[in-house]
């Protein structure tokens, strides 16, 4: 059985504040439960442009709101689910095998993104229709 949209959830990261101001850390395998092989950032979204719609089939990331606020809707075969991402303390883990869209960006937010792989094409479903018969070809398994 693939996961399902109940296996994302939400990570709470320590903030260390002091005269200078926060600084939130994130390791591989302390907050981050996976290492980490790759980062990467959207910013600048225009309006009513999303930025996702796609599952992994290995690939897990964390998603954090490190300025401004944006909203992921996470997909199963089944269900639908909205987070709001607004707190820089806070990523949400998506699991590889929930389709995952990013939307209603703010103009300042940006969406920084934690990966467990490096770049594959190949490891991406990007039409939901090709995602419903993966999702069926796996729990048949």
């Amino acid at each position: 059985m693939l996961p399902d949209i109940d296996s994302c959830r939400i990570l709470e990261f320590q903030n260390q504040i002091d005269e200078r101001g926060g600084l939130v850390i994130a390791e591989t395998f302390k907050e981050i439960p996976f290492e980490i092989k790759r980062v990467f950032y959207s910013f600048n979204i225009p309006d009513r442009k999303s930025r996702g719609a796609h599952a992994h089939k290995h690939c897990w990331q964390v998603l954090i709101a490190p300025s401004g606020q944006f909203v992921v809707e996470l997909r199963d075969s089944v269900r639908t689910k909205r987070v709001v991402m607004s707190d820089p303390l806070k990523g949400l883990l998506i699991p590889p095998g929930v389709w995952a869209s990013e939307l209603e960006f703010e103009p300042n937010a940006i969406c920084l993104v934690l990966a467990s792989e490096l770049y594959d094409e190949s490891d991406y479903i990007r039409s939901f229709d090709e995602y419903l018969k993966f999702v069926s070809e796996r729990n048949e398994r």
